[in-house]
């Protein structure tokens, strides 16, 4: 009976998760048409967003939100994860427990600090120093890929140190007998067991990263402008949405779920992708 029950149940969450995926995809196609009929595939590269007024529904296009998104997404994936990396590898392989588990509190922590806060941080204190060292207005494209690095470090860390953990002592202790130095103990040995865990840590960090919203708005500029320089101001489909939900009407707010859909669909195609190149991996 209990048996039974068990596979009910998880059959159901199962086939529940799988049903709001399509529905969420349904919604925001639905009300995303009226944009998708009046401007097709020139959303994708239009640089305007410009409300009408009266019987003029005005210009509407996802380029430089889109473009926003992905760059400052893919900056603080390049400056996150080496440096996850090095902190979970500190964590497990170098340093004393005295000093691993205040850390690894402290990473912990870290990760549950809300994003508005970030966001504040970020511009009352980061933005004055990428200003001054970069140059720029402080607030734009690199400070929100800096500041969003920090904020997906701790999970990237977090996952990544408990799936080296994982990995069985004899393992480590076999290749350190042959005579492996520790560097050739955690590239040989340690990195190759814990891939799929290391895999997930990036997987979830990009999907954090993808969808950043209040930290992002206060740092990113929520400028419609495209961006010639790292330092530039420019926004992000969440800021976009995020900055102009609330005061869009008719084919405005259906290009805002436009946007969503596009977002959606980047963060599934992008994780799809990933899952699927370490599955292949995993079989070979």
């Amino acid at each position: 009976m209990g048996g039974k029950l068990f596979r009910t149940f998880s059959f159901f969450s199962a086939t529940l998760s799988f049903f709001l995926l399509i529905g969420i995809f349904a919604i925001l196609f639905h009300y995303a048409q009226d944009s998708m009929h009046t401007f097709g595939f020139d959303f994708l590269w239009t640089d305007q967003w410009e409300p009408g007024e009266d019987d003029d529904g005005g210009i509407f296009g996802g380029f430089i939100p889109i473009v926003g998104t992905l760059l400052s997404t893919i900056l603080a994936m390049l400056i996150a994860t080496p440096l996850a990396m090095g902190i979970a590898i500190f964590l497990t392989e170098i340093a004393s427990s005295r000093v691993a588990k205040p850390v690894s509190i402290a990473i912990e922590l870290l990760a549950s600090i809300p994003s508005i806060i970030y966001g504040m941080w970020g511009l009352f204190y980061f933005a004055p120093i990428v200003h001054s060292v970069f140059g720029g207005d402080g607030v734009g494209l690199l400070t929100a890929g800096i500041v969003l690095a920090i904020m997906i470090i701790p999970f990237m860390a977090a996952i990544t140190r408990d799936s080296m953990n994982t990995t069985p002592s004899v393992l480590k202790e076999s290749a350190y007998a042959m005579g492996a130095t520790k560097f050739e103990v955690i590239k040989d040995v340690i990195m190759p067991y814990s891939k799929g865990g290391i895999i997930g840590s990036i997987i979830l960090a990009l999907g954090r990263a993808l969808g950043e919203t209040m930290a992002v708005a206060f740092l990113i500029g929520s400028v419609m402008q495209t961006v010639t320089k790292i330092t530039d101001p420019t926004t992000s489909i969440p800021v976009l949405l995020a900055n102009n939900f609330a005061e869009a009407e008719d084919l405005e707010m259906s290009s805002m779920y436009f946007l969503a859909l596009i977002l959606f669909v980047i963060s599934f195609i992008i994780i799809s992708l990933a899952k699927f190149y370490f599955l292949g991996r995993k079989v070979k």
